[in-house]
């Protein structure tokens, strides 16, 4: 069985050597000794989302609060490269968490949320605060769920004209568009520098934001036959790149 893998703070982690004690406490410690029920013995994972990772076994357990841990290997997850940025449009609903679970599970490092033309969702006021907290919070679940070491980072809500200086700045660019001549399976992946993948809302593109983004330097590309959802697209597109690149073999060192 796999271990379970429990949130420690980075300093924790950096400060920890093999045969040292950490203590999961908080929210993580009580999940670990009231939900999952964690006793002496069991073996665990302990990770920072910074890319620190410990492994290691409960050598005790202090009642509903918290569970205390001795490391018994380290690693250091270096950071990625190239770096995957996903530029995800607002979806409407719920659906922009589930982009952004899907978005950490396939392994991207950052997510920009971007304010396109034709989104049904827009951010305004208190909502800004509000959806940034809420896809942040996504992003540490499900960034724990599918056991990263890192997590990515959720940016601040980005305006077109934004997104379209991101993007002149980037190693490469790739704006999703169904009517692209470009299929995403051609692309060559830099291997290091910020590699952007720009996500549409369901109301499409806009030919402004099109011709703005390509003319910045991104390429238009298409998935295949048919039409993605804003929320399920990214996923997609980010498998396709990586599976291309030198990412999925990349292993943490020992240290």
């Amino acid at each position: 069985m796999t271990p379970p893998v429990f949130v420690v703070p980075q300093a924790d982690l950096v400060e920890a050597s093999v045969g040292t004690v950490v203590r999961v406490d908080g929210p993580e410690g009580r999940h670990a000794a009231t939900v999952r029920r964690i006793s002496a013995g069991e073996r665990v994972t302990l990770v920072d989302g910074h890319g620190h990772r410990a492994d290691g076994t409960v050598s005790s357990v202090s009642g509903k609060r918290a569970v205390d841990v001795t490391v018994e290997t380290l690693a250091l997850e270096p950071p990625p490269e190239p770096r995957i940025i996903a530029v995800q449009a607002l979806p409407k609903g719920d659906r922009g968490e589930l982009a952004v679970e899907l978005l950490t599970e396939v392994g991207v490092d950052a997510i920009v949320p971007w304010s396109a033309e034709h989104c049904v969702t827009q951010w305004k006021g208190e909502r800004v605060e509000r959806g940034h907290r809420r896809w942040a919070d996504a992003a540490h679940a499900a960034g724990k769920q599918a056991r990263r070491s890192r997590f990515p980072e959720v940016e601040a809500l980005a305006s077109t004209a934004q997104v379209v200086d991101r993007v002149r700045g980037a190693a490469r660019a790739l704006v999703l568009h169904e009517s692209a001549a470009a299929a995403i399976g051609d692309v060559v992946v830099p291997s290091a520098g910020e590699v952007l993948i720009i996500i549409g809302p369901e109301g499409g593109l806009s030919a402004t934001e099109l011709e703005q983004l390509t003319a910045a330097g991104a390429v238009a590309v298409r998935m295949g036959p048919t039409v993605l959802r804003t929320s399920s697209a990214g996923i997609a597109a980010v498998a396709a790149l990586l599976s291309s690149s030198d990412r999925w073999s990349t292993r943490m060192v020992e240290g």
